[in-house]
């Protein structure tokens, strides 16, 4: 357990008082109390005071303030220490239990690289990471942090990207794939090409995300205080009442000291930064508290198609030839040459490094490319490039849901045809069912065609779409299905999305594939891209609000209760303190308990993966 300084100091404080405190009960002796009430009792007069001024806070403080100078008033210097010395107890545990937060953030500040191997006119020379720029090429050498988020363009290895997505296996890497800042490469060593600078990586917009997350705005939040303000009224009019009717001063100190909110006021935030470092662990990112209590009230999802529901990048999903292995093979060496898209999709299929020689390489804009291999001409792309070249399709077959057809002639004769197409996530269909079993509404909302968007919808089992959608369509919609009284949340991935999830209750952004604009939009952001973990957040945020309304409840109760007994004369300030204690203490652990919360139905042998799995459809040969 690592602890702070200042904890340190309340630690030290706390064990002093409480050796103080025993001797005098030991001894008899009052005075040595006085400890006690120096060292916890001024540091809650300090906090009474500056609320007051600064704030006009009326809080637990301000009560037991009161509590421990009545106390010493009548003469129960003893139980001015107990007090005080509880009172101190129970808020080194509140501020521990928040600082876990900060600590997070810490972590992953000191994960941070700070320097760089840049590879310039062939020569290695280390640089601040916050002067890399995007293209530079940088050396990688096994055990070492990646600077910032790249591509690798030489060599292989295992990355731990547990920092990220939480994955306790490494993630193998090699060329072409994406690596990020702050993970760890762990074998070989490798060169990459960077594609952000230090300060836009993935750690740099985690921790800005963390940063970001503050349970302090939540609606619940906000009405507990004001319970615990009221309280505070009702303890004092109380104390009042009951010395005048009864004239003992120690039944108000009493009322003071167990009617103090501590247990009410603590179990909102408790609760919510509880479910917000479960919910990190998953990949799951909360910017504040309120968009976790909304999460938990939300009736209907929306999807965006491309990128969320799909993986947002093209991939081969059916290859049509006489001989596909010799086919891919003179198409995944022209296509190699080319910094389209589909070629890398093609490349990244064929996933091989033999590779031939391409001679006379050419680009045809927006219909394909062509090249010479070993003497043989060779023509990649579409059916108008093959009419411009009198190439004749003998067996053409259609393409569906949005696949696009890439056809291959080889000395002017076709020898196949590759189909890529934007692919269903695997775990899109098991999400969808997963969110109807918890009863939440879920909808379809995307640019596509008719066509596509229906063939989409069906694979993932969801009824309710919309296509040719424009973004104002999207906001739209989510307006009038608030209208009806629906909570909706959003989530997507592109900056077209961005107003949407402004207008949604909730916005869930792709932290990893998704745009900067929307994550900045979105009150959420799944790091990993891992839409299977949506059941997970929505169990958590009602579990929250259970949590939270139980805790609220138990706090109200044990308050009311003890304050009758202290009424009644049933029991004295010390007592009182201990009962108030408990009742805090008993909130914090139970609200604690959504640190590990887990979805019942949560699949447990869901891909933790960084980005789209590496499992390719099989070729299938037709032709």
């Amino acid at each position: 357990m690592h602890l702070k300084r200042n904890q340190i100091i309340d630690i030290v404080r706390i064990i002093i008082s409480a050796i103080s405190l025993i001797a005098s009960f030991s001894l008899s002796f009052d005075y040595i109390s006085w400890i006690a009430v120096l060292l916890c009792g001024i540091p809650i007069f300090k906090e009474c005071i500056g609320g007051l001024i600064k704030e006009f806070d009326l809080k637990a403080d301000l009560l037991v303030s009161i509590a421990i100078i009545s106390s010493i008033i009548i003469g129960e210097v003893f139980a001015a220490g107990e007090i005080a010395t509880i009172m101190a107890i129970g808020g080194f545990l509140e501020e521990y239990t928040v600082s876990k937060t900060q600590g997070r953030i810490e972590k992953l500040i000191k994960m941070t690289p700070q320097v760089a191997t840049r590879i310039k006119n062939n020569i290695e020379e280390k640089i601040s990471v916050e002067n890399v720029q995007v293209g530079d090429i940088l050396k990688v050498l096994p055990g070492e942090s990646i600077p910032t988020d790249g591509i690798i363009i030489n060599g292989e290895t295992s990355i731990d990207q547990s920092t990220l997505t939480g994955e306790s296996l490494p993630v193998d890497k090699t060329v072409d794939d994406e690596v990020y800042s702050g993970t760890i490469n762990l074998y070989g060593s490798f060169m990459m090409k960077t594609t952000k600078i230090s300060q836009d990586s993935s750690l740099q917009k985690l921790i800005r995300l963390v940063e970001s997350s503050n349970p302090e705005n939540s609606k619940i939040v906000r009405t507990a205080d004001a319970w615990a303000t009221l309280i505070v009224v009702i303890a004092f009019t109380a104390a009042v009442l009951t010395y005048l009717f009864t004239f003992e001063i120690t039944r108000s100190v009493t009322i003071l000291v167990v009617f103090c909110p501590c247990a009410l006021v603590l179990a909102t935030p408790t609760a919510i930064m509880a479910s917000i470092g479960n919910l990190t662990k998953y990949g799951i990112l909360v910017k504040d508290g309120e968009s976790l209590e909304e999460m938990g009230r939300v009736s209907e999802l929306v999807f965006d198609k491309t990128g969320t529901l799909t993986y947002g990048k093209p991939r081969v999903v059916d290859v049509i030839s006489d001989d596909p292995k010799e086919m891919m093979y003179l198409l995944a060496s022209i296509e190699s040459k080319s910094e389209h898209p589909l070629a890398k999709a093609i490349v990244k299929y064929y996933n091989s490094t033999d590779l031939a020689n391409v001679d006379e390489f050419k680009i045809h804009i927006g219909k394909g490319i062509s090249g010479t291999i070993n003497g043989s001409e060779i023509i990649a792309g579409t059916k108008k490039l093959l009419d411009e070249k009198n190439i004749t399709i003998k067996n053409n077959y259609d393409t569906q849901n949005g696949e696009i057809a890439i056809y291959v002639a080889k000395d002017k004769n076709i020898i196949g045809q590759v189909h890529l197409a934007d692919t269903i996530r695997e775990t899109s269909k098991e999400t969808v069912s997963h969110l109807k079993r918890l009863r939440i509404k879920t909808t379809l909302l995307t640019g596509d065609n008719e066509k596509t968007a229906k063939y989409i919808a069906k694979k993932a089992k969801i009824r309710n779409v919309k296509y040719n959608c424009l973004p104002e369509d999207k906001t739209e919609y989510i307006k009038n299905e608030q209208i009806l009284g629906h909570k909706v949340a959003m989530i997507g991935d592109g900056i077209n999305d961005a107003p949407s999830l402004r207008k949604a209750n909730v916005g869930i952004a792709m932290g990893d594939i998704g745009s900067d604009v929307s994550v900045e939009a979105a009150n959420i952001a799944l790091i990993n891209d891992n839409i299977e973990d949506l059941p997970h957040l929505i169990s958590t945020a009602r579990k929250t609000i259970h949590v939270i309304n139980v805790s609220i409840t138990f706090a109200l109760i044990l308050n009311i209760i003890a304050m009758a007994l202290a009424i009644l004369g049933k029991i004295n300030p010390i007592e009182g303190a201990l009962i108030h204690n408990i009742g805090s203490v008993v909130v914090i652990l139970y609200s604690s308990t959504l640190v590990n919360f887990k979805n019942p139905e949560k699949d447990c042998k869901k891909s933790k993966k960084l980005g789209m799995t590496k499992t390719l459809n099989k070729p299938m040969t037709k032709y």
